[in-house]
């Protein structure tokens, strides 16, 4: 079934803006939610921006955020070479898909939230009853958000996605180019987060699905499928 497709995007941004700090996508949010999907049946298309290859936060990649699972996919030279050439989501079409994901890693503060092609494809495949869902800094891509009647998508709606905490217990709050959970709020968000820090946390709000943290893919994959499966 044509409708059945999910579009996963991922960051081509390598670097903390115009500095030397590198950054990129946190593997295990796009793992988690693609491994889980294709284990229900799914398929999923996986994009990026301006296309081409995606960065790899290099501490994703450590012994401490590297599963079974993951290892397994870092281990599979067709998965990972497909990574070194994604299309662009300009190229995506909309009709195609019954969900959109977006995947976080610090990268996606820079080419998520202005991207007009992002904006189109999210906003379309949400007036035609689709999923929009994120996880961790994945969430930037929902802040410049409309919905039908030109309102941010996120307006009274309650989701979640990296806290400032986590930013600070990162290490990195002094090079982010704003706050994740500020500007959510700024947009009207009903913004909640775990009470404990990077732990897993995921919220459903209708359609609008998210999740707060690395740690909370699985569980936001949960809630998308969960979701897909109300709906057939």
């Amino acid at each position: 079934m044509r409708r059945k497709r999910l579009l996963a995007v991922v960051t081509n941004q390598a670097t903390y803006g115009a500095s030397e700090h590198r950054t990129g996508l946190w593997v295990a949010e796009l793992v988690h939610f693609y491994d889980k999907a294709v284990k229900a049946g799914r398929t999923v298309d996986v994009v990026s921006p301006a296309g081409g290859e995606v960065p790899l936060d290099s501490p994703s990649l450590g012994r401490l955020f590297v599963d079974r699972t993951v290892r397994g996919y870092l281990d599979d030279p067709a998965f990972m070479a497909s990574l070194k050439s994604t299309a662009s989501i300009a190229d995506a079409d909309p009709d195609d898909y019954c969900t959109i994901f977006f995947t976080g890693g610090h990268g996606t503060m820079w080419d998520f939230p202005d991207s007009a092609d992002l904006q189109e494809t999210a906003q379309a495949i949400y007036a035609d009853g689709g999923i929009v869902s994120s996880v961790c800094h994945g969430a930037c891509a929902l802040i410049n958000l409309r919905d039908a009647d030109g309102n941010p998508l996120v307006r009274n709606r309650t989701v979640t996605g990296f806290s400032t905490v986590e930013e600070r217990l990162a290490g990195v709050k002094d090079r982010v180019p704003f706050l994740l959970e500020d500007e959510l709020r700024a947009k009207g968000a009903k913004y909640v987060r775990s009470s404990i820090p990077m732990t897993p946390h995921a919220v459903r709000d209708g359609r609008l699905i998210t999740g707060q943290n690395p740690v909370s893919t699985k569980a936001v994959s949960n809630l998308i499928l969960a979701a897909l499966a109300e709906t057939e």
